[in-house]
């Protein structure tokens, strides 16, 4: 499985940007899709994932300001990123995993993508 990220940018807080992640190769229809993301001095913390049956997770941090959703025909998913806060800075980071269970997104990556920087100007 194949991952290409696409979007980020650089907005002041209350902007909102939105992230996509197109994946291919076999099964690829199948995977759970999702993004981490990373800042310089922090660990790597879930975003939101969402699964073919279009099950979702977010990170606290982003419950109510984001949204995930999956365009099945394109194996595209979307990270509609609003209400954007300073603290959203970081680098968002496209993952993939076989595991359909939501709930164990964060233990089975195996793909990543290459990443795009958000950065939200106070």
């Amino acid at each position: 499985v194949q991952l290409v990220d696409s979007g980020g940018g650089s907005v002041p807080a209350g902007g909102s940007l939105r992230l996509s992640c197109a994946a291919s190769g076999p099964f690829s229809a199948t995977y759970t899709l999702g993004w981490f993301r990373q800042s310089p001095g922090n660990d790597r913390e879930l975003v939101a994932a969402i699964n073919w049956s279009g099950s979702t997770t977010y990170g606290d941090s982003v419950k109510g300001r984001f949204t995930i959703s999956r365009v099945s025909a394109t194996n595209t998913v979307y990270l509609q990123m609003d209400s954007l806060k300073p603290e959203d800075t970081a680098r968002y980071i496209c993952a993939a995993t076989p595991q359909h269970n939501i709930s164990h997104f964060s233990e089975a990556i195996r793909e990543w993508g290459q990443g795009a920087q958000v950065t939200v100007r106070s």
